[in-house]
């Protein structure tokens, strides 16, 4: 068994965050006020926080794969 690299890594990554937005956005209901509240699974705005955190995680990624090793800001 190896160890994956960090190419692996974070290519994996990408795919998984890329399979989290997409259910994101088939998970999420239609224009809100055409159901019934009582009817809502989530809150509206928790499909759009999940969406906007996946996006960033997803970005973050891709820039990490497109510049390895290289800082990505200060703390």
């Amino acid at each position: 068994m190896s160890t994956p690299t960090g190419d692996d890594f974070l290519h994996g990554l990408e795919i998984e965050v890329e399979t989290e937005l997409a259910m994101d956005v088939a998970d999420r209901p239609g224009e809100p006020g055409t159901q019934p509240v009582s009817e809502w699974l989530m809150d509206p705005a928790e499909y759009e926080r999940d969406e906007i955190a996946h996006r960033s995680l997803l970005g973050a990624v891709q820039a990490l794969e497109d510049h390895p090793g290289e800082p990505t800001g200060t703390i």
